[in-house]
């Protein structure tokens, strides 16, 4: 079956860090685009960041610009989601997605495989 797994999630005071997974099961992302979205309680769900494999870039949403990084391991199996310096505004379920057409988009919807998301929760 091919599926996306999220883990890594949990429970985190202000200013920690956290590493997020997104494991493909299944299949390899290939050249794939994988993005990393959020939706917090009573909001719309967003991008946060995502990673083109087969031009190599990354992208970031302002609000985690520096704070945030995506990348991948080398069977381009697994995508990690670094985050530092947490604030409870990141509060919120993640989720990452996979994009056979190999383009970073920002709209959930047009994303292949989705994950069913992890809990990442940040207090004051």
């Amino acid at each position: 079956e091919v599926q996306l797994v999220e883990s890594g999630g949990g429970w985190v005071e202000a200013g920690g860090s956290l590493r997020l997974s997104c494991g493909a099961s299944g299949f390899h992302f290939g050249e794939y685009a994988i993005a990393w979205f959020r939706q917090a309680p009573g909001k719309k769900r967003e991008g946060v960041s995502c990673l083109n494999i087969r031009a190599g870039s990354t992208s970031y949403v302002e609000a985690v610009q520096g704070r945030f990084t995506i990348s991948i391991d080398s069977p381009k199996s697994t995508v990690f989601l670094q985050m530092n310096n947490l604030g409870p505004e990141d509060t919120a379920v993640y989720y990452c997605a996979a994009r056979i057409f190999p383009w970073c988009v920002t709209n959930w919807n047009e994303y292949d495989y989705r994950g069913q998301g992890t809990q990442v929760t940040v207090s004051s």
